[in-house]
């Protein structure tokens, strides 16, 4: 059996989606931002979202609410989690953390601007045009092909650990992405047109899927109205 509900939210805004499209826009070489990217903490902006999805939880009704909380273990997915479930003001589960769930690893080229993975690895947009956006895998990094496979079993374990139960996932936006590819079987078009039709995955979005007593189905995908206005 599935997991009744599964509920996944990524991360409201962090410093580095501030930063690096400002870099980037002006090909800058560097950032004003050190350190792992798995330490990069929330904007304000981003904390401010995090409590409206707290707001969000709170409106649902007792039978709507989680039971299982699963995180990245990155700082910006547990500090949302966290603001989240204080200004719920619920008693929500104790969230655990899977290495699963963690953004797309960039390898070598992590933390690194446009402009600098030119400068530092000029044969890298080549490579990356000819293995095409979901099979390019960066020096040391992985490919979306490699986060679907690390979600796959992450599912499995969790529909055979959590059956029947509503769960949260608070990741990143290349996790919810790929999510869908593997609850859904998109192939690499179908990611493609579910990007063109939807966009990018939101900060602080919410997208749900419910199950029919066999499988999962979408109900919403990158919903963003509890959040306040930008």
């Amino acid at each position: 059996m599935a997991v009744a509900e599964l509920i996944l939210i990524r991360h409201g805004q962090s410093l580095a989606n501030v930063l690096f499209p400002e870099a980037d826009a002006q090909e800058l070489l560097e950032v004003a931002l050190s350190g792992r990217d798995a330490d990069v903490p929330l904007t304000d902006l981003g904390q401010e979202q995090a409590r409206a999805v707290g707001g969000w939880l709170a409106s649902l009704p007792a039978d709507r609410r989680p039971e299982v909380v699963v995180t990245s273990p990155y700082l910006r997915a547990r500090e949302t989690w966290r603001l989240a479930a204080e200004a719920s003001g619920l008693d929500t589960p104790p969230p655990s953390t899977d290495d699963r769930l963690v953004d797309r690893l960039l390898g070598e080229l992590e933390m690194m601007t446009r402009a600098a993975v030119l400068a530092r690895f000029p044969c890298e947009p080549a490579r990356r045009d000819e293995a095409g956006i979901w099979e390019y895998r960066p020096p040391g990094g992985e490919s979306f092909a490699d986060i679907r496979t690390r979600l796959t079993s992450f599912l499995e374990d969790l529909h055979r650990e959590h059956s029947g139960r509503r769960v949260v996932i608070v990741a990143h936006d290349a996790v919810v992405l790929m999510f869908r590819a593997v609850i859904e079987d998109l192939d690499w078009d179908g990611l493609a047109a579910v990007e063109e039709s939807v966009g990018a995955v939101r900060n602080a979005s919410i997208s749900r899927f419910v199950s029919d007593g066999n499988s999962l189905k979408l109900d919403c995908y990158n919903v963003i109205d509890h959040l306040p206005p930008a």
